[in-house]
């Protein structure tokens, strides 16, 4: 009863259009006062303690490494390289997107500062070497996505804080998943391309593809400061997103600059926007998911699906309905925040890995970020290409087919999730 009661209340408030965040926080406190004895302080306590976890932290640094990034002119220099490599392929620039979305996605850990950075530039490039402008913004869309799978990312970080997972264990597991999606997004691409005769660049010298390399050896390099140093052991991953702040800045300003000491400050303040942001739902989400445990919600939710004999097969099948579902009218981080501390206490029960759970999940959230009504790389590309969402939706379709048939796979096969972490022995 009791559940039914927190849930009518959530979904009314978000359908008068609140934030989800805003929602979140009135649903608790609607049904504290209504329905329970908890007394108020434990609420206040509740607020303090739900975000002084350590790996917090780490999601402002990838942040304000992500923006410094992405103001560097590290972005221009991946796609010289990408295309470099791959251009003088079937449909040479969009694989050379693919490629390079997956390259920027491995340093800024965030989808639509992926599609942002690599779109604004390659876009007008594709639209002005002949390509169809929804061809570009089908690759871009999707392959923008890959921002939150390929380590770092932020949401895995917020899988971590709401679950107790190792941080750094579920960045190992996203790189083999991370690399095979990147695959199927550019098997697509040349598929679409070879089929509709797309142009195709010069194939590039070794001598000019040396040269792309050397230019983007720098921002590249930060995959390797992020992973092995926690690989490693040197530091933890908040840590790491502290020296990949620390490194971007360097880069952007120091080495590249295309940035200067002037262009911080203002990159410093979208980064504390954004990150204030993303702790403020993080706050509302701990309440309610404080209130859900003290409810006992989870729990009940659990014995009734062992008491009905839904097995592991059916579990993940809902699992991926619930997501999808709500990626149609959520954003990936109340999503995590708010699903996670439910569907984990569930997915313990019948035995299912919460690392395989947690790549499962970002998995549900790529595909709820490139499909309307609020897919957030749609909007994001919407801006970047001026095409309205309705016509994005069917310039993305194609890949947005092969991300679904991707998502059965990674369901349903977790060696390709468990491999690479039990391995390096993080599991």
């Amino acid at each position: 009863m009791n559940a039914a009661i927190i849930f009518f209340i959530l979904a009314a408030l978000m359908l008068t259009g609140m934030p989800v965040s805003i929602a979140l926080g009135l649903t608790v406190l609607s049904f504290l006062f209504g329905f329970t004895d908890v007394p108020l302080e434990s609420v206040a306590l509740k607020l303090f303690t739900g975000i002084e976890k350590f790996e917090i932290m780490a999601i402002p640094f990838f942040i304000l490494a992500g923006n410094f990034l992405t103001h560097g002119g590290v972005a221009r220099r991946m796609i010289n390289f990408a295309t470099a490599m791959v251009g003088h392929w079937y449909g040479g620039l969009g694989l050379g997107g693919v490629m390079a979305c997956a390259l920027f996605a491995a340093v800024s850990g965030s989808s639509p500062a992926t599609v942002v950075a690599i779109g604004s530039i390659l876009l007008p490039a594709m639209v002005k070497a002949g390509f169809p402008k929804r061809f570009g913004a089908g690759v871009i869309t999707t392959s923008g996505a890959l921002g939150i799978l390929i380590p770092p990312s932020i949401v895995m970080v917020m899988y971590a804080v709401a679950t107790n997972t190792s941080v750094g264990a579920l960045f190992m597991a996203g790189v083999i998943p991370g690399i095979v999606l990147a695959m199927v997004l550019g098997g697509v691409t040349w598929w679409r391309a070879r089929k509709n005769n797309y142009p195709r660049l010069p194939k590039a010298s070794w001598s000019e593809r040396w040269k792309a390399f050397r230019e983007s050896v720098w921002g590249l390099f930060l995959i390797v400061v992020v992973m092995g140093g926690i690989y490693a052991g040197i530091f933890t991953p908040t840590e790491a997103a502290a020296m990949s702040a620390v490194y971007a800045f360097f880069v952007a300003v120091f080495i590249y600059k295309d940035m200067g000491l002037k262009d911080v400050p203002k990159v410093l303040l979208n980064s504390a926007n954004m990150s204030a942001m993303l702790l403020y739902i993080i706050t509302n989400a701990a309440l309610f998911s404080f209130i859900m445990t003290n409810e006992n919600i989870p729990q009940a939710m659990a014995d009734w699906i062992m008491g009905h004999g839904l097995g592991v097969v059916s579990f993940l099948l809902a699992v991926n309905v619930i997501l999808l579902l709500a990626g149609n009218f959520m954003e990936p981080s109340s999503i995590m925040l708010i699903f996670a501390p439910i569907l984990f206490p569930i997915a313990m029960k019948l035995g299912i890995d919460p690392i395989h759970l947690g790549i499962l999940m970002v998995v549900n959230m790529e595909v709820g970020m490139c499909h309307p009504p609020v897919g957030l790389n749609l909007y994001v590309a919407s801006g970047i290409t001026k095409m309205g969402i309705t016509e994005l939706t069917v310039a993305v379709w194609p890949w947005l087919l092969a991300m679904l048939g991707f998502l059965v796979a990674v369901t349903y096969w977790p060696p390709m999730s468990l491999w690479l972490p039990r391995m390096l022995g993080m599991m």
